[in-house]
């Protein structure tokens, strides 16, 4: 299983992704989900991925080629004119890398599922985050919606949605996305560190700070261990429950 999370704030994007892999209790593997591109001043986008290793390995290898082929092919990462257009070509890629693994081999679709984040800015068009579905398919963020989590998301949910504000910074959005991460992992043995991360500025058009917490960085050890106090000196306080006579 995978946990990333694409997080929008007024001033750029902050994304962030474990490297846990697992086929099995006795198969476990580190894995990288997160990939970047850039043409510094033109452009910057980031991919997350989760869902079958094979499929998602297969579609960075077949976009990464396609960033590198001659001008009259199809427009690759690096040749698309907005994010709309990015969007629409990682969907279609993901999309048919699915359909040849179920023809070629087995006929259960879902084993060769995969989703994915996209998000960037092109040019003068607007910093953008989509959730691209197996299907090809993609939603956008928004207002309504400003971060997506793809893989075990159920555990680090309620956190993002309770503390969530557009207007924090980013060294308040990755703590945010610390303790999410922290509750996933101790919730769920298949979502660990390391943690991928990467942090771009809106308008900046280059890849921003990118770098990896181990699970024993300091910084990550007090936030877990903070968290847990936290929780617990808030539940105390909290009004005691009576039952009726």
């Amino acid at each position: 299983m995978t946990y990333c999370v694409g997080l929008c704030l007024n001033h750029g994007l902050v994304f962030m992704s474990d490297t846990r892999t697992n086929a099995g209790v006795d198969n476990i593997s580190t894995f990288k989900k997160m990939s970047t591109w850039e043409i510094p001043g033109e452009r910057a986008i980031t991919i997350m991925s989760a869902g079958n290793l094979a499929t998602t390995q297969a579609v960075i290898s077949i976009l990464e080629e396609r960033a590198k082929e001659v001008a009259d092919r199809d427009p690759g990462l690096l040749s698309a004119q907005s994010m709309f257009q990015v969007a629409t070509l990682v969907g279609r890629t993901l999309k048919e890398v699915i359909a040849t693994n179920a023809q070629a081999g087995q006929r259960a679709d879902s084993a060769f599922n995969a989703t994915l984040l996209v998000g960037g800015q092109v040019g003068d068009g607007q910093m953008r985050l989509f959730l691209i579905y197996p299907e090809g398919n993609f939603i956008e963020a928004g207002a309504d919606t400003p971060f997506f989590q793809i893989g075990e998301t159920k555990y680090g949910r309620p956190i993002i949605l309770r503390a969530y504000d557009p207007d924090m910074s980013f060294e308040e959005a990755i703590k945010l996305l610390l303790v999410s991460f922290d509750s996933t992992i101790k919730a769920n043995l298949s979502v660990s560190p390391p943690l991928d991360v990467h942090v771009y500025e809106k308008d900046s058009l280059k890849i921003g700070r990118t770098f990896r917490i181990e699970g024993d960085d300091p910084y990550f050890l007090e936030i877990s261990n903070g968290w847990g106090v936290a929780l617990r000196e808030a539940f105390s306080h909290l009004p005691e429950f009576t039952f009726k006579d």
